[in-house]
C-alpha cells in the first residue's frame, strides 16, 4: 500500500465517528467506500457497487453489545459500548468497501493478477496512526496553543480562560478539518452515501415502502446522526474541561485522555434523555449538528440510493430469518 492510499484510508477512519449512527436503535448505518452499511438490532448489511458497476456485499449477525456484555445496559457504560461496536463494525464495513476497490481496480489494469486485499496488520496499523493523529489534533494542539495564548494574554492567563480558550480551539480545528476533508474527492463521494443512508432511513421509519422516489423525497440530515453526537461530545468536554482543578500542562493533558470516555458516556445519556423529551432540549442538542450535516451528507444519486436500499434489504431479511419482527413505533 503507498503513502497516499495510507493516508486516504486514515482519512476514511477519521471520518467514522461522524458518520454512524449515534444510538442503539431500530435501523441505521453508516457511509462506506463507494457504499452504504445497513443494521438492523441483531444483523447487518455492507452494499458496496464496484467499478464496473457490480454490487457486491456482506451480511452477518450481530448482537448488541449490551446483550453480549451485560455491564453495557448500565448508564454512562451503554454509550461506551455502543460507540465501541459501531467503530467496530464501521471498520468492519471500511475494510470490506476498500478490498472490493482495489479489487476492481486490480481487475481493470491486470485482470490476471490476484486482487489486493487490506491485510488485518495494516488495518491495524491505521487504526493506530487515526488515533495518535486524534489525540495530537484534538487534545495536544488545542490545550498547546491555549497555554501559549494565556502566557501572552493576561487577560487569559486564568485556569478557566484557558480551558475554555482550549474547547473553543477544538471545536474550530474539527470544523476546519471537515471543510478540508470534505474537498477531497472521494470523501465527497462518501458523504453522498452518508445522505443516500439517511434517506432510505427516513424513507423506512415513515412506513412508505422503501423505494428510490420515495426515499430521493426526504432530507439529507437526520438527528441520530455521528456528526450531532460529536458536536454534543465537544459541547460537553469544553464545560468539564473548564471546571477541571488541574494547572499545568502536563496534568491538563493527562486528564483530557483520561475523561474521554466518562464525557463520551455522559453525552450519550443527555441526548438519550433528549430524545425521550421532544421539544426545546432536543432542539438544542440536535440543531447544531444538524447544520454541520450540510457538511457531512450531500445529495444521493438514484444508483446511490438503490444501493442504501440494497444494504437494508439484507440487514431486514437476515434479521427476519432470526424471527425479529420489526415495528415502526
Amino acid at each position: 500500500m503507498s503513502i497516499g492510499s495510507f493516508l486516504r484510508l486514515s482519512a476514511h477512519i477519521q471520518m467514522l465517528p461522524v458518520l454512524e449512527s449515534g444510538e442503539e436503535t431500530l435501523v441505521g448505518g453508516q457511509a462506506v467506500m463507494e457504499g452504504v452499511m445497513m443494521r438492523a438490532p441483531h444483523s447487518y448489511c455492507v452494499a458496496v457497487r464496484k467499478a464496473n458497476g457490480e454490487l457486491v456485499t456482506e451480511q452477518c449477525e450481530l448482537a448488541r453489545v449490551s446483550e453480549t456484555y451485560p455491564i453495557f445496559k448500565y448508564p454512562v457504560l451503554r454509550g461506551l459500548g455502543m460507540l465501541g461496536q459501531a467503530m467496530w463494525l464501521g471498520l468492519k464495513a471500511l475494510r470490506f468497501s476498500a478490498n472490493a476497490a482495489l479489487e476492481g481496480a486490480t481487475a481493470e489494469g491486470k485482470p490476471n493478477e490476484k486482487p489486493m486485499e487490506i491485510s488485518s496488520w495494516i488495518m491495524g496499523l491505521n487504526l493506530a496512526f487515526s488515533l495518535a493523529f486524534f489525540i495530537f489534533l484534538y487534545k495536544f494542539v488545542p490545550l498547546f496553543l491555549a497555554t501559549q495564548i494565556g502566557a501572552h494574554v493576561p487577560a487569559l492567563h486564568g485556569r478557566l480562560a484557558i480551558n475554555l480558550v482550549d474547547g473553543v480551539i477544538r471545536i474550530a480545528i474539527f470544523l476546519g478539518f471537515l471543510f478540508a476533508l470534505s474537498r477531497m474527492k472521494d470523501i465527497r463521494r462518501v458523504f453522498e452515501f452518508h445522505g443516500a443512508e439517511h434517506k432510505v432511513v427516513f424513507n423506512f421509519e415513515s412506513g412508505k415502502p422503501v423505494t428510490v422516489a420515495n426515499a430521493q423525497e426526504f432530507v439529507t440530515w437526520h438527528p441520530r446522526c455521528g456528526t450531532s453526537f460529536l458536536i454534543v461530545v465537544m459541547l460537553i468536554s469544553l464545560l468539564a474541561y473548564a471546571l477541571l482543578p488541574i494547572d499545568g500542562f502536563v496534568g491538563r493533558f493527562a486528564a483530557r485522555i483520561a475523561l474521554l470516555p466518562l464525557v463520551i458516556g455522559v453525552s450519550y445519556e443527555l441526548i438519550r434523555f433528549a430524545a425521550k423529551r421532544p421539544g426545546s432540549l432536543m432542539s438544542l442538542l440536535t440543531t447544531p449538528g444538524l447544520w454541520l450535516q450540510r457538511v457531512t451528507t450531500k445529495p444521493p444519486s438514484d444508483e446511490q440510493a438503490a444501493v442504501a436500499i440494497h444494504a437494508l434489504n439484507g440487514a431486514m431479511d437476515l434479521e427476519k430469518a432470526q424471527g425479529g419482527q420489526l415495528v415502526i413505533a
